[in-house]
């Protein structure tokens, strides 16, 4: 295992009717922005639960935070936030509306143009203080201090972490969940899946309880995931769901392992490019980076065609079974896994080789997903 440090500082408070309890966790004097994204909190009453919460409270409100929330919205949040003498952030809303949430909090302790801290992260080191009311499991950034923005203007979409940008708490009440579209649990399953695959599908450092809780969540999902395609409006399932959403990238799997990410850098270019939603790009290019790092990745190949499948056979016929499973798993759900299903073709390929060599990313948890191989793995999924 390998040496690390681990601090989480989010509180987690879960459960039935738990919104009611946001106005005792925010301090008196704040003066509060309250963020959200389309109106959907409007029509499901998170809204009116919310400010009920907060009746009598100083409070802002900036709503129109987009799924895969843009630079360009979110520095008018910013001025926003600034003129009204904010100091205090509440996200209510799902990962793209908390992830924005975290840029608006950087931002305001930022002297410089808020885009240099998304191409140079180490900028990243203050934060206004922010919570969040979760609305959608997915990506977990309610408790987590990264963050990924895109920027139309320049056809990018690039991730930060700030050591101060942990939300101090986040509610995560499973009933909010009851209202939402099928393509939104779809994409909450996906998103979940890979983030723990990306903490998990490395190499062996003899992490046997990261392991084994990363496996734990990856066979949750496969239990849970057809019932909630079907249904997502009985309350263990979607809370078991919601809580493994939030383990899946909250630092607990990835203690003392090594982790890959490569998926999701290559990921973040077909929604930056073509307007995918992140777990659709996930779906597509998992697979695909399993089967060209297959022989770097194959005694983890083994143990989780094993372990969470259930495979049997030679080391070969499991190593191969794991990437048939999960590319079957991703399209029971109803994901299309082919760039060919989305009309993507070699000029995207080529564009995003090319940015890459330009960047000089080489990347994976041993940096060698070349330039090379991303055009290998994207040819794989045509």
């Amino acid at each position: 295992m390998n040496n690390f440090t681990f601090c989480n500082p989010t509180k987690l408070i879960f459960g039935k009717g738990t919104i009611a309890k946001i106005a005792r966790e925010i301090p008196a004097g704040a003066k509060i922005m309250m963020t959200y994204g389309g109106g959907s909190i409007r029509r499901n009453g998170v809204y009116d639960q919310v400010t009920e919460a907060l009746k009598g409270r100083e409070v802002v409100e900036f709503g129109g935070i987009e799924p895969n929330p843009q630079y360009e919205t979110l520095v008018k949040a910013v001025e926003r936030a600034r003129a009204e003498g904010v100091d205090y952030l509440l996200a209510v809303g799902g990962g793209s509306v908390i992830d924005g949430t975290k840029f608006i909090a950087t931002a305001l302790k930022y002297a410089g143009d808020p885009w240099d801290f998304m191409l140079d992260p180490s900028k990243a080191v203050e934060a206004v203080p922010l919570a969040t009311v979760l609305t959608l499991p997915a990506t977990g950034s309610e408790m987590n201090n990264g963050a990924v923005i895109s920027r139309r203007e320049f056809d990018e979409k690039l991730a930060f972490h700030n050591p101060q940008g942990y939300p101090q708490f986040s509610v995560l009440d499973p009933e909010v969940c009851y209202s939402l579209p099928e393509r939104q649990i779809v994409n909450g399953i996906v998103d979940s899946f890979a983030h723990t695959l990306e903490q998990y599908l490395t190499f062996d450092t003899q992490a046997m309880v990261m392991d084994r809780w990363a496996e734990g969540l990856l066979q949750t999902l496969i239990e849970l995931g057809p019932k909630l395609v079907e249904r997502h409006d009985r309350y263990d399932e979607v809370a078991n769901f919601m809580l493994t959403a939030t383990m899946a990238l909250n630092g607990f799997i990835a203690m003392g392992v090594p982790q890959d990410w490569a998926t999701h850098m290559i990921g973040h270019e077909l929604t930056a490019l073509h307007g995918l939603d992140h777990a659709v790009t996930l779906a597509i290019v998992y697979p695909g980076m399993m089967r060209v790092m297959r022989r770097e990745k194959f005694d983890k190949l083994v143990q989780y065609a094993e372990r969470v499948w259930g495979v049997t056979g030679t080391p070969e016929e499991k190593a191969e079974a794991a990437i048939e499973k999960t590319d079957a798993f991703f399209r029971s759900l109803g994901m299309k896994t082919r760039l060919s299903e989305h009309g993507i073709g070699q000029e995207t390929i080529d564009f995003i080789v090319d940015r890459f060599r330009k960047r000089g990313w080489n990347l994976g948890e041993t940096g060698q997903v070349t330039p090379e191989r991303v055009a290998e793995i994207l040819r794989e999924r045509m």
